[in-house]
């Protein structure tokens, strides 16, 4: 029975060496992101660290850090370029800057539903990553925004109502939306978005659902008007040298991760948006269509801004527009 006892302990105490040293040989990764810890985004980047800590029997171990904690918004894709931080998120057209290709998905009135914006991704990944790999960096996996819609503190029937408004953009595209209905556009990260709301920096801002169940807009804002301009994508990325230092067993289990991480994203996203505007009504919102002129005047601008776009990439952004139009 003695005996019976010390092999028991012994093989216990084997196995927890055994998982000790495991866990000490595992490869650490800090994976910064931009949105709340409560956001599905990064909910979604914490299933993902776990699936890679299982799918890779523990040899890698990402630990997640949402709400600019890590690095701010607009530090992320910069770091992971430059080797500070191994992996992260970002908003994917918020680099629309450097490279034009990535507003792909802020085409307005381009791609208007899941179904359509996942032609529009398949149509554009190829492009999009080859420019990712120009920059040091490879995606992993991206996901979704419900569509956009405009917040405001007032009734908006059409521009006239917009004038003079401080509206926080997130990329060049809402800046260029913001100017062309008179507005003043001011660049603000999510996780800052409250604040400047409460102090008057920002008094409008598009956006979906979810960004102002997240901030709780509620406290500053009368009004959402749907739109569903474009439904944007933040995506995962990783910095390429480390990427290719990876052992391929390692690689595989990133990468299985990553496919089903998206999916599962992307499917909480759909489940999620009619649920944020039930939330911004039971919190005293007034959540309706765009009018009739508003709209229209959006959809003139939208076409003028799509034209731009195709000015400014070429051949690429005419290729992933015609592509996502043959599917």
């Amino acid at each position: 029975m003695k005996i019976t006892k010390l092999v028991t302990l012994a093989a216990g105490t084997a196995i927890a060496i055994v998982g000790s040293a495991s866990l000490a040989s595992a490869q650490k990764w800090d994976m910064p992101m931009a949105y709340s810890a409560t956001n599905f985004h990064s909910e979604h980047g914490v299933i993902f660290a776990d699936k890679v800590r299982e799918y890779s029997g523990g040899k890698m171990d990402i630990t997640v850090h949402p709400g600019g904690s890590l690095f701010k918004g607009g530090e992320i894709k910069r770091a992971i370029q430059t080797g500070q931080a191994p992996i992260g998120e970002r908003f994917m057209s918020a680099h629309a800057n450097e490279l034009p290709i990535l507003a792909w998905d802020n085409q307005p009135f381009l791609a208007t539903t899941y179904e359509d914006g996942d032609k529009l991704w398949a149509a554009a990944k190829d492009t999009v990553n080859a420019a990712l790999a120009g920059q040091n960096l490879t995606a992993l996996y991206t996901c979704p925004w419900p569509g956009q819609g405009f917040y405001f503190k007032k009734e908006v029937n059409s521009s006239a109502d917009t004038q003079g408004v401080k509206f926080r953009s997130y990329n060049s595209t809402t800046a260029t939306f913001a100017e062309e209905l008179g507005m003043l556009p001011v660049q603000v990260e999510a996780a800052e978005l409250s604040q400047a709301l409460a102090t008057g920096v920002a008094e409008a801002f598009i956006s979906s659902g979810s960004t102002g169940y997240d901030r709780k807009v509620w406290e500053h804002l009368t009004h959402y008007y749907k739109v569903n301009a474009w439904l944007p994508r933040n995506y995962v990325m990783v910095n390429s040298a480390a990427w290719a230092g990876l052992d391929a067993d390692v690689q595989a289990a990133i990468t299985k991760a990553a496919d089903e991480t998206g999916a599962a994203c992307a499917a909480k996203s759909a489940e999620l948006a009619d649920w944020y505007f039930e939330q911004l009504e039971a919190n005293g919102m007034t959540v309706t269509d765009a009018g009739p002129e508003f709209l229209a005047e959006l959809k003139t601008i939208g076409a003028k801004m799509q034209a731009d776009w195709l000015a400014t990439t070429g051949a690429e952004g005419q290729a992933i527009v015609d592509a996502y139009n043959a599917m």
